[in-house]
């Protein structure tokens, strides 16, 4: 009998995906960059169907390639084309084990959405804050595993930081139980943090403990044009003084992305305001404790910094409407870098007083690498993290994207050389392979080496991402 009758067996025909049309939706990405083969889509309907199929893989030496939402954009999910790997998908696994009220933490499997848990939390008047585009498909298995970011890392830190516990499946069909709600625990290695943002190299996410925290009573989002990145830096520091820390999102998107924008999406509209190079959708979230309303801390201090000429002019949310409205235009990000291909994108960060210098030095570089390319970004200004990304060919005189390299290593160097990363929130997959053996230091990579010949000595989970050969 071999694997697939045994997978079979196991699971029941209508979760071994084996025809063309069944797995096609798991071999391709959201980008459509990565189109593999994979041998079979195995969709395991708890943690024990996760054991038995590593179980079976292991003993075979059968890859195996975890997925999530399949929304990731570093092909962490590419099955390649051999069809050798099995793709272990956690849809199935979408139970809320338990929401904790006392100790507000939230139990949940692997396959939950992230948006259903969103939902789920809100009617206990709770929030689990990581949100970003794709909070409507993509799973919180998914979300670990590339240690994702979004919009709120600014608050509330990444979801490594929102995560206490882990139920892990290792390599070989064993269940590591590192299921604790505890915030202090020290009690040898912090095993979690392996697995979080190893990509299902080191083992399947199963299950988690996350945090949750008080809904916001009051929330205030303005879109404002700003004399440039260091007075918009000023102006996180005083919102963030005014209100103990209560900013949620601070946005960066300049006049060319509103132009691409509207280009792409006819029916968004740009806030009614004079856009500037530097433009920021910002957002705060009382909990009741601060001094005045929301719309009213933003009033007073944008009104201070139109009058000593940092602030060109600002839009306040009056309602909820409004508020989407805004918030439509940046979660349409990806879609419009991604209207014209081909593009380059990039995914670094650096210290928040290194922005501006970034983005002009990278502009003038970018002139000289590849003439004709158009530069369209945003970025996440409160955490420094700048999504670089080039129209290559955006007039259609057919450029050559040979320089396509050449410019993802020219920003990313320049953001390791100010004290950056070429990696913040979209994990490393296949895509930042040549990244991680340019920029990874050495003695890092070889400790990875070593943990990942102790978890998986087989090197059946995940093979070929994350780890440069």
């Amino acid at each position: 009998m071999d694997i697939l009758e045994k997978l079979i067996a196991e699971l029941g025909s209508a979760h071994v995906l084996t025809s063309d049309a069944d797995r096609a939706p798991y071999d391709r990405d959201w980008t459509g960059k990565y189109i593999g083969k994979s041998l079979a889509v195995v969709r395991p309907a708890n943690t024990h169907e996760v054991t038995e199929v590593m179980k079976l893989a292991n003993h075979s030496r059968t890859p195996v390639v975890p997925m999530g939402g399949n929304t990731g954009l570093s092909g962490g999910c590419y099955p390649g084309e051999d069809r050798r790997k099995l793709i272990l998908s956690l849809e199935r696994l979408t139970h809320i084990r338990n929401i904790n009220t006392v100790t507000r933490t939230v139990t949940v499997e692997a396959g939950v959405v992230l948006e259903a848990l969103h939902n789920a939390v809100d009617e206990h008047d709770l929030i689990f804050p990581l949100t970003f585009g794709a909070k409507g498909s993509c799973r919180i298995g998914g979300t670990l595993s590339t240690n994702a970011g979004g919009s709120n890392v600014l608050r509330y830190g990444n979801a490594r930081a929102l995560c206490l516990g882990l139920e892990v499946v290792t390599a070989d069909g064993s269940i590591m139980n590192l299921m604790s709600s505890l915030r202090k625990d020290n009690t040898g290695y912090d095993l979690k943090d392996l697995f979080i943002g190893a990509e299902g190299t080191l083992g399947v996410i199963t299950g988690a403990v996350l945090k949750l925290f008080p809904k916001p009573t009051d929330y205030g989002t303005a879109m404002v044009a700003v004399s440039g990145t260091e007075a918009a830096l000023d102006l996180l520091n005083i919102l963030n003084d005014r209100t103990g820390g209560a900013v949620e999102a601070f946005e960066y998107m300049p006049k060319s992305y509103f132009s691409a924008m509207t280009t792409r999406f006819p029916q968004l509209k740009a806030p009614r305001t004079q856009l500037a190079d530097v433009n920021i959708l910002m957002e705060i979230g009382l909990t009741g404790l601060e001094r005045g309303g929301a719309a009213e801390i933003l009033e007073s201090v944008l009104g201070a910094a139109m009058e000593n000429g940092t602030v060109f002019d600002a839009a306040i949310a009056q309602n909820s409407a409004q508020r989407k409205s805004m918030w439509a235009c940046r979660e349409a990000a990806l879609e419009v870098i991604l209207s014209r291909p081909p593009v380059v994108t990039t995914d670094i960060a650096v210290p928040l007083d290194k922005v501006g210098a970034f983005l002009a030095q990278m502009n003038r570089q970018l002139a000289d690498i590849a003439p004709g390319a158009e530069p369209i970004l945003f970025a996440h200004l409160g955490d420094g993290n700048i999504h670089y990304t080039v129209w290559m060919d955006p007039q259609g005189s057919g450029a050559n994207a040979e320089s396509d390299e050449a410019v993802i290593k020219a920003v990313e160097a320049l953001a390791l050389d100010m004290g950056g990363t070429f990696s913040a929130e979209h994990g490393i997959g296949v895509y930042k392979l040549g990244s991680m053996r340019r920029g990874k230091d050495p003695v890092a990579l070889d400790a990875m080496r070593h943990i990942k010949r102790a978890l998986d000595p087989e090197n059946i989970l995940n093979p070929g991402k994350v780890l440069p050969d």
